[in-house]
């Protein structure tokens, strides 16, 4: 089975609590070497307790027989009193920390101290109850946010709560199990079509197919079609399953033209267009380990056309394109830009013909001879 340790720890954000006492923790995605992905949630007391520990196990590393020789990065202590900016403040240092304890040598980024914080506590596990006054604040730290400063996050994120519509059954430890009817809270979104949700018992992954909101059959924020299209190359080769599905081998060049969010997106190749799985694609240039890791460990998610006694709440869902009108727009667009790339016609060219004869009959009525 081969030895257990971390691929990587991602920082989600932190939750204001209230019991027993107000006080924050940091909500992190640690991803282990079995494709597996947990959310642990650790305060900073007792992180920077993990730290001390952890210089003390590494004195050389530490840099406390020789400071040039230190390698373990620094963490600043915890103060008197950690108000709110304190909190948003300290999630730039965090991910810079374990971002830098991760890519520390093997004897340290591997070593028991650092898996056993963060192996799943029942803490983790434990939710808020209804009989509470007030429920946990979470804030969640933006995806396109590079650096966390106190202006990343201006206030608590309200999660958007989803229903399921048809039971599902989960295929891994990261995925989390579902009952026609059961609500969820969605805490992130991925493109690949799969949901980190949650519910008062339980957490994991679930495919957006399988939920709608409470207000409306489907979602709203389906961007509309680019038809000049995005280009991405396929990582993975996939076979259709379904007639307005493309099959497209590993490596071969598309254009996106219409992403949706229950991760099937709408590809071009030539003059064909159809549904491909986006967990499958991945833009030119970028590292595709990752994306093979979560192929492995989730693969595609079901379209919702696949799924089976689908009860939806709503009387009436929204009409989705065809794959005939996205082939039909999708062609009218290339053959315009075809259009126009093409060069103008010389004047002089359009009129030789005509300029010729003329030249012969002149000549013929002055009884000149040709060339």
């Amino acid at each position: 089975m081969g030895d257990t340790f971390i691929r990587h720890i991602a920082l989600l954000g932190f939750e204001k609590r209230f019991v027993p006492s107000q006080h924050y923790v940091y909500m992190f995605l640690v991803k282990w070497q079995d494709l597996s992905e947990k959310v642990v949630y650790r305060g900073f007391p007792e992180i920077y307790e993990f730290h001390k520990q952890l210089k003390e196990m590494f004195p050389i590393e530490a840099g406390d027989i020789n400071a040039e020789n230190r390698i373990i990065p620094h963490l600043p202590a915890p103060r008197w009193f950690d108000g709110q900016r304190v909190a948003e403040s300290r999630q730039g240092t965090l991910t810079e920390y374990f971002g830098a304890l991760m890519s520390l040598p093997v004897k340290i980024s591997r070593c028991p101290h650092l898996l056993d914080f963060f192996k799943v506590r029942p803490d983790d596990l434990k939710l808020p109850t209804d009989n509470q006054v007030k429920k946990p604040e979470t804030y969640l730290v933006p995806k396109d946010s590079k650096n966390n400063s106190v202006t990343d996050i201006t206030g608590p994120i309200i999660l958007q709560t989803y229903r399921a519509i048809a039971d599902f059954e989960k295929s891994s430890g990261s995925q989390m199990a579902l009952a026609t009817g059961d609500v969820v809270d969605v805490v992130e979104k991925s493109e690949s079509g799969w949901w980190f949700c949650q519910t008062k018992t339980k957490r994991g992954w679930v495919p957006a197919s399988y939920l709608e909101p409470l207000d409306s059959p489907d979602e709203a924020e389906d961007p509309e079609p680019n038809y000049e299209g995005e280009p991405y190359v396929t990582i993975k080769a996939y076979t259709a399953q379904m007639e307005d599905e493309v099959s497209l081998q590993e490596g071969e060049t598309i254009d996106v033209i219409h992403k949706l969010l229950d991760g099937w997106w709408v590809v071009r190749k030539g003059d064909v267009t159809g549904y491909f799985p986006s967990m499958y694609l991945q833009k030119s240039g970028q590292d595709a380990a990752q994306a093979q890791r979560q192929i492995k460990s989730r693969g595609a998610p079901p379209r919702r056309s696949s799924i089976r006694n689908a009860h939806s709440i709503h009387q009436r869902s929204r009409k989705r394109l065809s794959q005939d009108t996205y082939r039909r727009n999708s062609v009218r667009f290339l053959q315009q830009r075809r259009r126009q790339a093409r060069p103008e016609p010389q004047r002089s060219a359009i009129f030789a013909p005509n300029a010729r004869l003329e030249l012969t009959t002149w000549r013929s009525r002055v009884g000149c001879s040709h060339d």
